[in-house]
């Protein structure tokens, strides 16, 4: 009987101990997801209305720099770094588009 419960007790202290480095992590995904064709439409001389129905609202709307709207977006699966990375900036002159910046760089750690 002792030696049952022995046995017992190991095998859900090793169960335990085995399924304790397995935790779930979700994918993240933030930001504003942009498809290569919705972004090949833009371009300088739209309005920010057009803009903003084309590529949505963006990510960053600062209030400060009326003039720059930043679409950034970023998806991390599981314990991996970001698998997929973008940042984009429309720069606006009189709330016309003046420049569109892609390929920037996100910081490494993402």
């Amino acid at each position: 009987m002792i030696m049952r419960k022995s046995i017992l007790l190991f095998l859900c202290l090793f169960c335990f101990a085995a399924t304790s480095g397995c935790v779930y992590r979700a994918s993240i995904s933030q930001g504003n997801l942009i498809k290569q064709e919705d972004l090949d439409q833009a371009k300088v001389g739209m309005t920010k209305k057009q803009i903003r129905f084309l590529l949505g609202t963006p990510m960053i709307d600062d209030p400060f720099t009326r003039e720059r709207w930043d679409y950034v977006y970023y998806l991390v699966v599981g314990r991996k770094d970001a698998t997929q990375k973008r940042w984009i900036s429309i720069f606006f002159e009189d709330s016309i588009v003046s420049e569109i910046r892609t390929g920037q760089e996100l910081a490494p750690s993402l």
